[in-house]
Order: C-alpha cells, then structure tokens, then sequence
C-alpha cells in the first residue's frame, strides 16, 4: 500500500506574497480546532498551508464535522494540506460531508483520488464511510453509492462488487444506478457472468430494474450471442411494466447485424416500427452493416431510401460502414465512389474514412496514393488520430521506409498520441531490417520508461533483428530478459535463434536448442527442423541432415519444398548426383513442383534434368 504521499501531486499548489492569520492567533498558542475552524471559514489557504508541519490527522478530523455549513470549503481545505496531515478517517469524512451536496462531483472526485492512491483497502475505505456517517449521523447511503460507483469509473470490478456486497450485508439497498454503474462496467470488461450475478442481487434485495437496466441486460444476451433471448427479453420487460425504448431496439439490431443476420434483425426494426417507436441514423447504419456483411450491397440503396423517408439523411458512419465494406472486399474504386459520394452530399469526411481508406491503400501497395491520401487529410485539416498514426507507421514499416515510419512516430509523439505495442514492433522490425538494432534497443528502453513492457511479438522481432544482423549473442541476452519478464518464449522465438546458430556453422548448439524448446515443453514445428536440415546440408553433414529429416518425419511433418531443397543442394554439392535424382524423384512424386532454388543445385550433380523429368524438347 502506498502512503499519502501518492497524493502529493494531486494537490493545488498557490504562491503569494503575504499570508493573513486569524484575529485569535499567536504563534506561541497551539493550533486548536477553532482556530483551524476560522482559518477555513475565512478561506485563509495561505495560512493553513503555512500551517502544514503543526497539523496532523487528529486535528483535522476534529474540524472537518464543523464544516458540514461549509461544504464547499472542504475540497479546497483537503487540497490545501500535505498528505501527511490525512489518514483514511479524514479522507472519509471530508467525502461524507462533501457527498450531502446537491451535486456528487466533488465527493466522487475525492474518493477516486484516495483509491487511485491506494491509501486504503476497499473495506477500509467503506468501514471509514461507516464511521463518518456516524458521526455526523448522517442516515443516507449516498456515500457508499458513490464509493461503488467511484470504483466503477475507475474499472475496478472486483472492489466494486465486494464493496456492493458490504453494502448488501449492511442491510443498506444501493440505489438502481449503483446498480446498473456495476453491470455496464461488466458489460464493458466482458464479464457477463458478474453482470448475471449482480442482476440476481438485484431482484433479491427488490432493487427496481429501469428501461436502464433491462437495456444494459439486452446488451449481455447480445454479447453472449444469446439474440433470442435478447429479443425475448423485450418482451419480459413489457411484462413487468417497463416499455422498451429506442435504445432496446436498436441494440438487439445491432446484435442480430453483428452475427450476419439481416432479416432477424429486420424483423426487429420491423416490430419496433408497429409499436411506434421511430428509427434513428444508429438503426439504419446497424442494418447497413449487417446488410453488407452478408453481401447485399446492392440492396443498400433501398435502405438508404427508407432511412430519407424517415427524415434521416446518411451520416459519416453511414459511409464509413459502406467504405468498409468495399475496403474489405478490395473494391478501392467503390470505397473510393463512396468518400466522393457523402463529400458531395456535404459529409465532410471524418478521420476514421481516411484511416479505412490509407489502411487498404497501404494493403494493396499503393504507396503514392497513400502519400496523396495523407496530404489530403492535411489540406481538409482532418487531424490524424492515433489509429491513423498507427496504420501510417505500421504501413511504411512494412514497406521498408524507415524514413516515413519514423516521422510519423516523431509527429505522433508531438500531439501526445501514444504508438500501440504493435506500432513498436513495426518500428523495431524495421530497425532490424535497415541494420539499425542499436537504434530498436533504445527503442525499447524508451518503451519501459514508459511503463509499457514488451510482448512475446516483440521480443521475437528483437531477436530476429540481432540474429539477422550477425548478433545472436545479444539475441540470447534478449531471451535471458525475457525469461526474468517472465513471458515465455516460443517456437518461433527458437526457430529465429537456431537459425542464427545455423549461419554461423553452429550446427550442435542449434540442435541443443532443439531439445532446450522440447524441455520447455515448446513443440519443434517443420520450420525447426528444416533449420536443421539446411543447417547441416550447408556444411556438407548429409547424414546428420537425413537423421534430422527423419526426426522430422517421426513428430509427424511432411517435408516441404524447403527439405528437399536443402537435401538436394547438399548432396549436389558432395556430388551426391544419384542420390539428389532419387530426391527430386520423391519430391515430385508428392506433388511438390520443384523451384528455381531446385533446379540450380540440380545442375550441378545432373547434366540434363528435361531429360531427367520426362519432358519432350521443345524443337
């Protein structure tokens, strides 16, 4: 647990040139509560900073209930103290008095602030709540409400729902938005079976559902995939005198698009339409999408015309959902028709178009539309979001530009956008490729000062980049640092070190890798063992090559065109010529069409390989 000091930085710090004290002070009398008292009623902040090293906890509890006339002092008084004049007691009664005001801000603002500094446990923090409305006989549970919810902004389920749970063993009823706070935070975490438990909680302590809850419940069956039972629940919730509303509706459309159902979920638009709730652009861009995802774009105009009759015109995601479509499809020329479409209807294209569309650019290799895509987002003063930065510099790594990549990267951080795990990676493959691996290393260290610690993906670009690059020592101290991160490594992980290995003729220890990953309980894939192979064909170790050609076989790997490429170049290489035949015999025989690679080392244990292959002159 962290002390209050955590708090430190969270508070406001003043400057002034003079400080006013109390008419009743002297500094040869102790600070009493009184004084204290008048200092704040006076909003004498300068003083009671001045304070700070004669104050203590015990003090300030003693103060804080007489201001329960000044709440609005109270947020500026805790600001204004050192954290080592606060316990949990003080926190908890400033949050008390603070959470009887007309608005919950200030005492929401005032819990988060002690659980994000961790000054307490989460039953600590609720039996301080406990003791401070005793104290100030306080009879509504407000604050504890507040605490629930406080640790639902944060996303901390689980203290949430313990504190939720001591509410409920208290005898006290959370109100219904503490409720639904808990089951759109597990809606939002994925953890519908939390949402489940806490809806049951309800209907035991006979916590009134809203058309709130029963929508955020809709919501869960949809996750699941449960679209029957969502729709039935519309139904269940009619029963109970809850009369759905838009929001109902359109999110089991939405659920029933998201699984490619378009006439379930047409149904439904259908069935809403009968009870006179009318459609919204959120209805129609479900449908469109998931008219789409089944292929129908061509019935989308019909349901464009719908959308007019309704007095709905397209949206930005309206089109985006279209231009999506066709990026997905590889229909640039259509994706494009699209963007041009809603500009000339007056949509002005929105970060997320230009996104879809540089990101399928960059997929099809259209660099210099990509580039042209870019400087028209600048010249419409579209400004780049990160996902956009993150596809720029993820599509010129890719493309080789280490140039491009890292001005974005530069451009990025200088708008306060941070890069995603991937975006480094990209950056460091890049490195890796353009030799720069001192560069990808710092890289790296910048990332952990960041507080962002590397990936498996990661660290097996790092790998790589050393191994390719001739450093496959500093690639094992890369593996050492991975095993003290704890993230495990893989076969891909071995297969990029055995290779590093196998350039340097260091044929054993990458066969000692071999039986390091089987140890780790790592499965060697064909690539492992075509490492091998080719590893000791290089060098001219035939039967070694033959004996890993076998392992191969028995773990249940066919060879590839990569086995026998290997085999044949080594044998042709010692002059094996009939045995490189009785290979290449085999390898056609499976079905495997030999390649340039193939031929190459063929000409030099075989004089005529037409003839060797059965093919007619062509003269």
């Amino acid at each position: 647990m962290r002390s209050v000091e955590a708090l430190r930085s969270s508070h406001r710090h003043f400057s002034t040139f003079t400080i006013s004290k109390p008419k009743n002070y002297s500094p040869t009398i102790p600070i009493n509560a009184d004084i204290l008292l008048e200092s704040v009623t006076s909003s004498q902040w300068q003083f009671i900073k001045h304070l700070t090293g004669k104050l203590n906890p015990t003090l300030i509890s003693a103060t804080l209930p007489n201001l329960r006339s000044s709440p609005d002092k109270i947020l500026t008084f805790i600001e204004n103290l050192s954290p080592n004049c606060l316990d949990i007691t003080c926190y908890t009664l400033a949050i008390s008095i603070l959470s009887r005001q007309p608005s919950p801000k200030q005492a929401t603002h005032l819990l988060k602030q002690v659980i994000s500094a961790r000054l307490a446990s989460h039953n600590e923090v609720f039996d301080g709540l406990l003791g401070a409305r005793e104290k100030l006989e306080i009879k509504s549970s407000i604050v504890l409400d507040l605490l629930v919810r406080a640790y639902c902004d944060l996303k901390k389920g689980e203290d949430a729902l313990k504190c939720f749970y001591l509410m409920k063993q208290k005898g006290i009823m959370p109100k219904v938005e503490t409720c639904n706070d808990l089951l759109s935070l597990f809606l939002k975490l994925n953890r519908t079976h939390l949402a489940w438990i806490v809806y049951a909680e309800m209907f035991r302590l006979k916590v009134n559902s809203t058309v709130c809850t029963f929508n955020i419940m809709i919501n869960v069956l949809c996750r699941e995939g449960k679209l029957k039972k969502a729709k039935e629940f519309i139904e269940h919730m009619q029963c109970l005198g809850v009369k759905p509303n838009l929001i109902s509706y359109n999110t089991v459309i939405h659920g029933y698009c998201l699984k490619g159902d378009f006439e379930g979920a047409n149904t439904i638009f259908e069935t809403m339409i009968k009870k006179g709730i009318e459609p919204d652009s959120y209805t129609f861009n479900s449908l469109i999408r998931g008219m789409v995802k089944e292929g129908r774009e061509k019935e989308v105009s019909s349901l464009l015309e719908k959308m007019n009759s309704f007095g709905l015109i397209p949206t930005a995601v309206t089109y985006n959902t279209l231009i999506d479509s066709c990026c997905n499809r590889g229909d640039l020329d259509k994706a494009f028709f699209y963007r041009d479409e809603m500009v000339k209807i007056g949509i002005v294209p929105s970060a997320a178009t230009y996104n879809l569309l540089i990101h399928a650019l960059f997929l099809d290799g259209r660099m210099a539309e990509t580039d042209d895509l870019v400087k028209d987002m600048s010249e419409k003063r579209v400004l780049p979001d990160g996902i956009t930065y993150n596809i720029l510099i993820n599509g010129y790594c890719r493309a080789g530009n280490a140039k491009k990549a890292f001005k974005f990267y530069d451009e990025m951080l200088s708008r306060g956008l941070q890069p995603t795990i991937v975006t480094y990676t990209s950056l460091i493959n890049v490195l890796g490729k353009r030799n720069r691996m001192k560069e990808a290393d710092d890289l790296v260290v910048e990332i952990l000062r960041k507080g962002i610690f590397p990936d498996l993906i990661m660290f097996n670009a790092l790998i790589d980049g050393h191994c390719a690059n001739g450093n496959v020592e500093r690639a094992f101290d890369i593996l050492k640092e991975m095993n003290k991160m704890n993230v495990q490594p893989d076969e891909v992980t071995y297969n990029t070190l055995m290779l590093g290995y196998c350039k340097e003729g260091k044929i054993e220890e990458a066969c000692n890798l071999l039986e390091e990953m089987k140890g780790r309980g790592i499965k060697p894939d064909h690539i492992s063992y075509n490492t091998l192979i080719s590893g000791y064909s290089r060098r001219g170790d035939m039967d070694d090559a033959f004996r890993v050609r076998d392992d191969m076989l028995s773990a249940g790997f066919n060879p590839t065109l990569l086995t026998y490429n290997a085999l044949i170049q080594g044998l042709c290489k010692k002059q094996e010529g009939v045995l490189a035949e009785e290979l290449l015999k085999e390898m056609v025989s499976k079905g495997i069409t030999p390649d340039d690679s193939t031929y190459l080392s063929l000409i030099e244990g075989i004089g005529d390989v037409d003839s060797f292959l059965g093919r007619k002159d062509p003269s």
